[in-house]
């Protein structure tokens, strides 16, 4: 049998929608939002019905009908620490993400808008493996203090997605293999799979790990202390420092990646150390979190934006394919992976979770 899918994925300045026909895109679209239209608003939470006005008038226009949609299915927002898997959208998710209780992100509204849609034509919303995702092992929680705990958020949705593809790959399931992923973006998070749960993995959002286009990572302590308390920062512009504006924008003055490696094809020394560091730490990372599988490792997996580069692949698989043979997904795929975890449940391959607020 064929469901048809809405899959819709908010960002900071877009909301991005796709429909599918079980496995097969039939249409996507992305809806750009000026800043202007977005400073009407107090918070995130009041876009809502702007968007949801937007993506109605986008199916209107294309003839796509409510009542041909058999579930919507939308990005996972900052919601408590859960485990991986497709969630049905609840009262409490919605309250959650609606109060924005863990903060504001654009991501709360892929749920807020798909239920809204989904109660209008009486079928069920879902999200798919949200940021939050946290399957870390006990023992990896430990911080090294008790006021500190490690926290699991990184890039859940597109590192499951690609495993899922490497493990069919290798005529396996998911839950079957060990991988080491290394989503490569904006920021990036490297996390080890062990049969289908990250058991460990860096706080992406946050900038721990290697240090990125834009996120410094892991820093040296007390040297991070000492400027905390030098007096010449204040805590917004320290953390802007951390993510936003540390790592390569740091140092080069860019985020982009495609002029770094101009810059590097042009000679430029500078560019090619901090570049050349970027995927040293990245290869640290990879090392790292092998020793969590006790080098029990099926593939190694490098995906995200940056993937594109291939000066960047050849330096870490050149580092780490002693491990393990690489595979390399370039880009962030996140329509298809809502569409196909919604599509699990449609299909009764895997239950919905229950989200329940702490």
């Amino acid at each position: 049998m064929s469901y048809r899918i809405l899959a819709i994925n908010p960002g900071s300045t877009s909301t991005k929608i796709a429909i599918y026909d079980s496995e097969n895109e039939v249409i996507r679209m992305t809806l750009r939002h000026s800043e202007t239209d977005l400073a009407k608003f107090h918070s995130i939470a009041d876009q809502h019905e702007y968007r949801e006005n937007m993506v109605l008038k986008f199916l209107n226009d294309n003839n796509i009908s409510l009542l041909s949609i058999n579930a919507v299915v939308g990005r996972g927002g900052l919601l408590h620490p859960v485990a991986g898997g497709t969630y049905k959208v609840n009262d409490a998710m919605y309250d959650f993400l609606k109060n924005a209780k863990r903060g504001e992100h654009a991501s709360n509204l892929g749920a807020i808008i798909g239920k809204s849609i989904a109660d209008r034509i009486n079928v069920d919303a879902y999200i798919v493996d949200p940021v939050v995702v946290d399957e870390l092992e006990p023992i990896a929680r430990i911080a090294g203090h008790p006021l500190f705990e490690r926290i699991s958020i990184f890039h859940a949705l597109n590192q499951k997605a690609i495993a899922r593809l490497v493990a069919k790959k290798l005529g396996k399931k998911y839950e079957e293999c060990n991988f080491v992923s290394a989503h490569v973006g904006g920021g990036i998070s490297v996390g080890a799979h062990k049969n289908g749960k990250v058991i460990d993995v860096n706080n992406a959002l946050d900038g721990e790990g290697a240090f990125s286009a834009e996120r410094s990572g892991t820093l040296p302590t007390e040297q991070l202390v000492e400027l905390c308390f030098s007096g010449k920062y204040s805590k917004k512009e320290v953390s802007k420092m951390i993510k936003g504006r540390g790592g390569v924008v740091a140092y080069l003055g860019t985020n982009d990646m495609i002029e770094v490696e101009k810059r590097i094809d042009e000679k430029d020394e500078k560019a090619e150390i901090i570049f050349n560091a970027m995927c040293y730490q990245i290869a640290k990372e990879i090392g790292a979190y092998s020793v969590v599988l006790e080098g029990k490792v099926d593939r190694i997996i490098i995906t995200g934006g940056v993937a594109n580069d291939k000066r960047l692949v050849e330096y870490i698989t050149k580092m780490v394919s002693f491990i393990a043979p690489v595979e390399v997904y370039p880009g962030e795929e996140e329509m298809r992976p809502l569409a196909l975890g919604a599509l699990r449940v449609l299909n009764k391959e895997e239950k919905a979770k229950e989200y329940i607020s702490n």
